[in-house]
């Protein structure tokens, strides 16, 4: 398990590789409605009025889903 990167200034995302599947999970802690979506190599997250974007390393398939407030992307390698 890694720090791979942040989604926002104080959002980390964290890594999990299981070889030919990897995980990145990020608690956002947010109430509400939020939203992520695949979209080519990009994941786009909208919390409220606000966006961010998730740059995806090469993969095969990828799905982003959020539950209880952890954003969850899975990406196929």
């Amino acid at each position: 398990m890694s720090e791979q990167t942040r989604l926002a200034d104080d959002v980390p995302v964290r890594e999990f590789d299981y070889g030919d599947v990897v995980v990145y999970a990020a608690d956002l802690d947010v109430a509400g409605d939020p939203s992520a979506e695949v979209v080519g190599d990009t994941v786009i997250v909208v919390v409220g009025d606000d966006q961010y974007d998730f740059e995806l390393p090469e993969h095969e398939d990828a799905r982003a889903f959020i539950k209880n407030g952890v954003l969850t992307i899975e990406v196929t390698i």
